[in-house]
């Protein structure tokens, strides 16, 4: 039996595996398993001689966005409207065949915009090169996810499935779970809050599943037997996402309101280029840039090139993005803006302060 049959098996299992308190513990080994086996389906293939084209697109600007959804919705014509970067477009489904990049230049930064196939039902599976496209999705710093506004919401939920799959959490915080592996002393576990969504019997039961018979764990907030399984795999990518939901110039303007009001949703139309700037704007928030500009001594700051980090980005940060020699020999910094304490006047500072978008910095070194 192939690993595709032992996963429709499993899921069939579970399907019919009414939940409740006493099945509770023969569905975490379920779920183990089945997180077990789609690890290993996910994993090249070694007798594979890698023929066809690839996707690797090399990373480049400050921030990647990654554009997936089904055939036809209007990915390309979106990558089109929004850089300088032509991609192949009709009305029939897959034009797109390999991952196009292009480059959206919004408020200092160059935001890299890559428009992968369309997916299929079973894409985590390998159908459709399904497998090809969600690995280049796990290197995004955001994911946008494009929907057909003229379609049911069986896309969305479908979608949201085959990344699940792949270990691509969409929209979630990364559990407060510390794992730590032993040599000896057996299994030690510890909460500081109640668990209501999983037990203790469980959790040992999944670390056995994964032969782990002596480690510590430490669980800091309430979690599901999933989220468990989660920590212990590893790979688990948690990803922003924002679900844009093309073609509104085509349904009433109750569904478009509708739509417009859900969370992390931005409604368009690329036919009509309606809505794609507040689009951009969106994408440049979820990403959470922070731009820097650097200043010399005796000159104006230079307000054309910021240095470009993501939010929690620190003066080591901003000297490795200028040149990696700059941190070794540091001495002190001055901060002019939002992280200064003393704002409007510059503060002095050391590798570790914290900086905040539009910041201006002035690096002295030994």
């Amino acid at each position: 039996m192939g690993i595709i049959e032992k996963i429709k098996e499993i899921e069939e299992e579970m399907a019919r595996t009414q939940k409740n308190k006493a099945t509770e513990y023969h569905l975490g080994l379920l779920k183990a398993k089945l997180a077990r086996y789609r690890a290993q389906l996910l994993e090249p293939d070694k007798k594979s001689s890698g023929g066809g084209t690839g996707f690797d697109v090399q990373k480049s600007g400050d921030a990647r966005v990654a554009l997936i959804g089904f055939p036809s919705v209007g990915k390309s014509t979106l990558l089109s409207k929004v850089t300088h970067t032509a991609s192949e477009t009709a009305a029939y489904e897959f034009t797109t065949l390999t991952a196009i990049p292009g480059v959206i230049e919004h408020q200092g930064a160059r935001i890299q915009l890559l428009d992968l196939p369309g997916i299929v039902e079973g894409a985590s599976q390998g159908r459709g090169r399904g497998r090809q496209v969600v690995a280049t999705a796990k290197t995004a710093d955001l994911i946008v996810m494009m929907l057909d506004a003229t379609k049911s919401e069986e896309q969305r939920r479908l979608l949201e499935i085959e990344l699940d799959a792949v270990g691509i959490r969409l929209n979630k915080q990364k559990p407060d779970v510390v794992f730590k592996r032993k040599t000896t002393g057996g299994i030690t576990i510890n909460t500081t809050v109640k668990l209501t969504k999983t037990d203790e019997k469980t959790i040992r039961t999944i670390l056995a599943g994964y032969k782990l018979h002596n480690c510590d764990v430490m669980i800091r907030e309430d979690i599901t037997t999933d989220e468990f399984i989660d920590v212990l795999i590893g790979n688990r990518k948690y990803v922003p996402c924002l679900y844009v939901y093309n073609k509104i110039d085509a349904i009433s303007l109750e569904r478009m309101d509708q739509l417009a009001r859900e969370d992390n949703t931005v409604v368009i139309s690329c036919e009509q280029d309606l809505n794609l700037d507040y689009l951009i704007e969106r994408m440049w928030s979820d990403l959470r840039l922070v731009r820097v500009y650097t200043k010399k001594r005796g000159a104006h700051p230079d307000l054309d090139d910021p240095v470009c980090l993501r939010q929690g980005a620190t003066i080591e940060d901003v000297c490795n993005g200028i040149h990696r020699s700059l941190a070794t020999n540091f001495r002190y910094a001055l901060v002019w803006g939002k992280s200064s304490k003393f704002s409007p006047h510059a503060q002095k500072v050391s590798l570790t302060h914290l900086v905040a978008d539009e910041d201006v910095v002035s690096v002295f070194t030994k």
